[in-house]
C-alpha cells in the first residue's frame, strides 16, 4: 500500500500541482482549512501532512495552520508535519517547527527537495509507530517471562504449554543465548509441580571429578574432603523438576547412572549403598545436535531416546521475525523505569544496526549490549555507536536502492561537514537542504554532532 499524505492549501493550484507530483508515490488527500483537515485526518490517518499555515477563516494569520498543527499532533505523535511557508511567513514557520512541526520548506517549493523530505517523513513515522506497537504488544506478548511476537517463538510458547501437563521429560534445543532456561522455567511454573523445587545444573561447567558428586551427592567420608552427607542436584529436586543443561557436556560414564535414575526413578550416593527413590520431572537442554554426538559415540542412544522424549527447539533471535525489535524496546522500557532516568530511546541508526545485526549471541548478548549502552550513554538517545554496532551497521550488504541512496547520502554529508569545518547552516546550504532536514538526516545515518 501506497503511504498516506494529507495536503492541506486553500490554493487550488498549488492542490493540483501536488497532485501530479505525489499521486505516484502516495495516497493523496486533501483540505482547505481546519474543519476538513481534521475531518479527512480522522478518515485519512496520514503517516506526512503538508501544511500551509495560512488558512481561511483568517488566510493572513497562522493561528488556524498553529491549531492544525496542535490536534494533529495530539491525536498521532507519530504523523510528521511538514510546513510549506512563503519568506515573509519565516517567524511563524520557525514557532512552527518549535511546536513540533517535523521540517519546512519555502515557497514555492522544489518538488525534488519536497520527495526527499517526504521520504524520509514517511520512514521515520513508520518507525515511531512499530515502536508504539511493540510497546502496546508486550503484555500480550509475554509469556512466563519469555517475549516475543514471532510465528518462531509463538511455535514455542505453544510447546511448553502443551507439554507442561505432563511429566515426560523435555529435550531443550538452542544456541547458546537463545533462553534454555527460561523456557524450562516456564515449563515448571506451568506443571503440577509448580510448589516444588526447581533445580538447575550446567553439567558442562563443573569439573568431571566433581560432577557426580554435584549430581548425586556424597556420603559423609566417600572421598578426601567429604567431611558431612550432602544431598545431590537430583536428590535436591525431589517433587519438583530437575533441569540438566549443556547434558552434551556430560561424562560418558555418568550418562550410565543416569540413565538408571531415569528408568528407575532411584539414585545412591557417591559412597552410598543405599537406593534413594526420586520424584522428579527432568527437563534437558543442550546447544549441540546430540544425534550427532550419539553417532558419533559421545552420546549414549539409549540415554538420547530417555531424554528427549519430546524435543523443543528455540530459534536463535535472526530467525525470531520482528522480536530483536520488540525484545530491546522492552529492556530500554525495563531499564527506564527502574533507573527514573526519563524518556530515553534508540536512535534511528540504532534501530537499522539492531535490525540488521546478525545477533551470535542471542538474547544474552542483545541484553548485554542495550545495558551496556544504557549505562555509557549521556545523551536522550542510545546510538548505533553506543550499543557498539556502527561497525555491523556499516558492514551490512548494500541490497536496495533505499540502502544505496543511504551510503551516498552520508557520504555527502560528512564531506559537506568537513569542507565547512563542521559548520551545520553552511553544510546545509551547500547540499540544498533545510538545517531541520540537515539535522534529522545526520541522526537518521548515525552522524555524530562535533
Amino acid at each position: 500500500m501506497k503511504p498516506r499524505l494529507l495536503i492541506v492549501d486553500d490554493d487550488e493550484d498549488i492542490r493540483v500541482q501536488m497532485k501530479w507530483a505525489l499521486a505516484n508515490d502516495y495516497e493523496v488527500a486533501f483540505a482547505e482549512d481546519r474543519a476538513s483537515a481534521l475531518a479527512t485526518f480522522r478518515e485519512h490517518q496520514a503517516s506526512a501532512v503538508l501544511l500551509d499555515l495560512g488558512l481561511p477563516p483568517h488566510p493572513g494569520s497562522p493561528v488556524e495552520g498553529l491549531a492544525i498543527l496542535a490536534e494533529l499532533l495530539a491525536r498521532d505523535q507519530s504523523t510528521k508535519v511538514i510546513i510549506i511557508t512563503g519568506q515573509s511567513e519565516k517567524e511563524n514557520a520557525v514557532r512552527a517547527i518549535g511546536d513540533g512541526a517535523y521540517d519546512l520548506l519555502c515557497k514555492p517549493v522544489e518538488m525534488d527537495e519536497l520527495k526527499v523530505i517526504l521520504k524520509r517523513a514517511v520512514y521515520v513515522s513508520q518507525l515511531e509507530r512499530e515502536s508504539r506497537q511493540a510497546e502496546r504488544t508486550f503484555t500480550g506478548q509475554t509469556f512466563e517471562g519469555m517475549l516475543g511476537a514471532s510465528p518462531q517463538i509463538q511455535a514455542v510458547f505453544d510447546y511448553i504449554r502443551k507439554v507442561a501437563g505432563s511429566d515426560a521429560p523435555v529435550l531443550i534445543q538452542g544456541e547458546s543465548g537463545t533462553g534454555k532456561e527460561v523456557a524450562s522455567r516456564a515449563i515448571h511454573r506451568l506443571s503440577r509441580r509448580k510448589t516444588g523445587p526447581f533445580t538447575a545444573i550446567n553439567c558442562g561447567a563443573i569439573p568431571g571429578t566433581l560432577i557426580e558428586s554435584e549430581l548425586f551427592g556424597h556420603e559423609k567420608g566417600a572421598f578426601t574432603g567429604a567431611h558431612a552427607q550432602r544431598l545431590g542436584r537430583i536428590e535436591m529436586a525431589q517433587g519438583g523438576t530437575l533441569l540438566l543443561d549443556e547434558i552434551g557436556e556430560l561424562p560418558l560414564s555418568l550418562q550410565v547412572k543416569l540413565l538408571r535414575f531415569l528408568q528407575e526413578q532411584t539414585i545412591e550416593r557417591v559412597g552410598g549403598r543405599k537406593e534413594i527413590r526420586v520424584d522428579a520431572r527432568v527437563l534437558a537442554a543442550t546447544n549441540v545436535d546430540l544425534k550427532k554426538a550419539v553417532a558419533e559415540g559421545k552420546f549414549r542412544e539409549d540415554l538420547y531416546y530417555r531424554v528427549a522424549v519430546v524435543t523443543i527447539k528455540v530459534p536463535p533471535l535472526r530467525e525470531r521475525t520482528g522480536d530483536t525489535r520488540l525484545l530491546a524496546d522492552n529492556l530500554l522500557a525495563n531499564l527506564v523505569r527502574e533507573s527514573g532516568r526519563g524518556n530515553l530511546k534508540f536512535s534511528v541508526d540504532a534501530l537499522r544496526a539492531i535490525e540488521r545485526y546478525h545477533w551470535p549471541g542471542n538474547v544474552r548478548e542483545l541484553e548485554n549490549r542495550v545495558r551496556r549502552a544504557f549505562i555509557m550513554t549521556e545523551g536522550r538517545q542510545i546510538s548505533a555507536d553506543d550499543l557498539e554496532l556502527a561497525a555491523a551497521a556499516e558492514k551490512a550488504s548494500v541490497g536496495t536502492l533505499k540502502e544505496a541512496r543511504e551510503t551516498l547520502e552520508r557520504e555527502m554529508i560528512e564531506q559537506s561537514l568537513r569542507k565547512n569545518n563542521g559548520n551545520i547552516s553552511a553544510a546545509a546550504a551547500d547540499l540544498g537542504v533545510s538545517r531541520p532536514t540537515f539535522y534529522e538526516l545526520m541522526e537518521k545515518l548515525g552522524i555524530k554532532r562535533d
